[in-house]
């Protein structure tokens, strides 16, 4: 499968979320309308290395990544475990003391924190009331305008967006196609990594292009 281009620091956006089939939807529109705005989705699923250390693999990703996506939402307790689940803000605060303490670009990053209610974090993180994370009410497609008009108030003055009910529709006009591109690229649909993902987006992008960039 070929690999996509980096976009360099300033085109990539670091996607902070859970990675369960639960949660895909959520994490598919998300990745999407990261490309369709004209940036490249990063997150920990692109490399699969057994020798490397996962959380040394976030940070190096983290390093690389001027924008950052982090879903706080899913905090409840295991079923199994009867314990929470903390990765996401733990990420969240690799991000924020990357901004805080690093020097030169890392200086220069911005984040986004989702919820599925505006203020629903106060009870389980209060220490990011400063970050005001924005609620998609558990509906990707709300996800979808919110990511797009973060990305939109943070790029170049000359770059135009198309809005997000706009991307939403192009969104569930790939999901249609997503199929026959598998079957196209000898791909499994239930099989594909994020890596297969991303790349079909690329491709679908092609040829419905959005001819801007971001970066």
């Amino acid at each position: 499968m070929p690999v996509i281009p980096s976009p360099g620091y300033r085109g990539s956006v670091f996607i902070n979320c859970p990675f369960d089939a639960h949660y895909r939807p959520f994490f598919d529109a998300v990745v999407f309308a990261v490309h369709d705005c004209g940036f490249v989705a990063r997150c920990a699923l692109e490399r699969n290395n057994g020798g490397e250390v996962r959380v040394q693999k976030i940070l190096d990703i983290i390093e690389r990544c001027q924008f950052g996506i982090h879903d706080i939402s899913r905090t409840e307790l295991d079923r199994v475990s009867r314990l929470p689940r903390f990765n996401m803000p733990l990420e969240l605060g690799f991000f924020l003391g990357a901004q805080r303490f690093g020097t030169g670009r890392q200086r220069e990053k911005v984040c986004l924190v989702l919820d599925k209610a505006r203020f629903r974090f106060q009870k389980f993180c209060s220490d990011i009331a400063g970050q005001d994370p924005e609620s998609h009410g558990g509906k990707p497609i709300r996800a979808i305008r919110i990511v797009r008009d973060w990305l939109q108030s943070h790029a170049t003055a000359a770059v135009r967006m198309p809005s997000g009910s706009i991307i939403g529709r192009r969104y569930q006009h790939f999901r249609r196609q997503l199929p026959k591109m598998c079957q196209t690229a000898k791909l499994t649909p239930v099989e594909l990594t994020f890596n297969d993902f991303t790349f079909l987006i690329a491709e679908w992008l092609k040829v419905n292009a959005i001819e801007e960039t971001a970066w």
